[in-house]
């Protein structure tokens, strides 16, 4: 049975064979090359005529293929291909030496510019002053005329190939550095958002069960059955809280092109949270106003950890057992607000809890305000702008 060759294998032998079958012809056609000007000894024929600057064209071309991987060889080799081409030609045309030179001395210029653009400049300057040197010791050795236009031209645009490397070099570095960059801040901006996640996550869990913790031990003597409730408590919030978790930790292991089986906490979910802060001791009043639609998943999270954060807030800091929570839908905007009745007070510098709020309001266009209310109790507000998909 014969054995398939795999598709993608051929074009790489081939892109790697090729150019060394280039080089190694190359010295075949600098030998013809210096006779291509009369076609004698070619036997070609009539065909002589386009073979004169065909062959020349050969030598610096043959090489060119080494340019992607290996530069520096590539223009070594033309430089001494067209070098050797133009000391030997044996004509009484000075105009065709010159079309020659030019042809020729033209295309290594144009390299050098490669070699600028692709290497370091410790390594692209000295190949740069050698390739000019040559050029204007071959312009005056060449029998020629016009041997100092020649060299001037050398200069010039050696210079030029030169400069445009460089050019592309720098750009290409500093392209480089900002995807750098780039990614640094992608990396931040993730541990800030897993940061950001678990503390809205942690916090609201942790508060309902310190709470239930020490009803339960107060009440544990007295009055059992209340202490066996905020036991049940304690282990409902810790198994939701485990399940967050591990659907977090399980989000980062994946790949980024695989997709989450487990549903992102929504507006559908807060309905959890009442429950959660009726357990904590606070009655929490859930009001839904205007239109009943769904909203983008980063939208509804975002939501959902905001009132997460907010009733934790109220449950640890305010005092108070009872909070109102209003989400208002409209035809291109979502609003929150989270108020309680408690002691108030202005918003502290500690914590990560307001800090992740704002972040998350941010990073969505939209606005928030956290202050106190004017006759006590503290008021957490947000507005979100809803996506055209969402609201027509």
């Amino acid at each position: 049975m014969p054995v398939a060759v795999p598709p993608r294998r051929l074009p790489a032998v081939l892109s790697s064979v090729l150019p060394w079958v280039g080089v190694a012809a190359q010295p075949v056609v600098v030998l013809y090359a210096p006779m291509a000007e009369t076609g004698g000894g070619l036997g070609f024929g009539d065909w002589w005529i386009p073979m004169r600057y065909l062959l020349p064209a050969l030598v610096v071309a043959l090489p060119a293929g080494l340019l992607p991987r290996r530069p520096l060889v590539a223009l070594g080799l033309m430089l001494a291909g067209a070098t050797v081409v133009t000391l030997t030609v044996n004509s009484a045309e000075a105009s065709y030496l010159s079309d020659i030179w030019y042809l020729q001395f033209l295309v290594v210029d144009v390299t050098v510019g490669v070699v600028t653009a692709s290497r370091s400049r410790r390594l692209a300057l000295p190949a740069t002053v050698l390739v000019l040197v040559v050029q204007i010791v071959v312009a005056f050795v060449n029998p020629g005329t016009d041997p100092v236009n020649r060299a001037v031209l050398s200069i010039l645009a050696i210079v030029t190939a030169a400069t445009v490397g460089s050019s592309v070099r720098a750009r290409r570095r500093y392209a480089a550095t900002l995807r750098s960059h780039a990614a640094a801040e992608a990396v931040t901006a993730e541990r800030l958002r897993i940061a950001r996640e678990l503390h809205d996550m942690v916090a609201h869990s942790i508060g309902v069960i310190a709470i239930q913790a020490g009803v339960g031990a107060r009440v544990i003597d007295t009055q059992p059955a209340q202490a066996r409730a905020a036991l049940r408590t304690i282990e409902a919030t810790s198994r939701d809280t485990l399940a967050e978790l591990r659907r977090t930790l399980g989000a980062l292991r994946r790949p980024a092109s695989a997709s989450s089986l487990d549903p992102t906490p929504g507006l559908d979910d807060l309905d959890r949270l009442v429950a959660a802060g009726a357990d904590a001791g606070v009655r929490v009043d859930l009001r839904r106003v205007g239109r009943a639609e769904a909203v983008p998943d980063d939208i509804g999270l975002a939501v959902f950890r905001i009132v997460q954060e907010a009733v934790t807030n109220v449950v640890r800091h305010a005092g108070t057992d009872t909070c109102r929570v209003v989400v208002e839908q409209r035809a291109d905007e979502l609003g929150v607000e989270v108020v309680d009745d408690g002691r108030g007070g202005p918003v502290g510098g500690e914590g990560h809890g307001i800090v992740g709020m704002r972040e998350r309001v941010g990073l969505l266009g939209g606005q928030f305000t956290a202050a106190p209310g004017p006759d006590g109790g503290f008021r957490v507000a947000v507005r979100l702008p809803l996506p055209a998909a969402v609201t027509r």
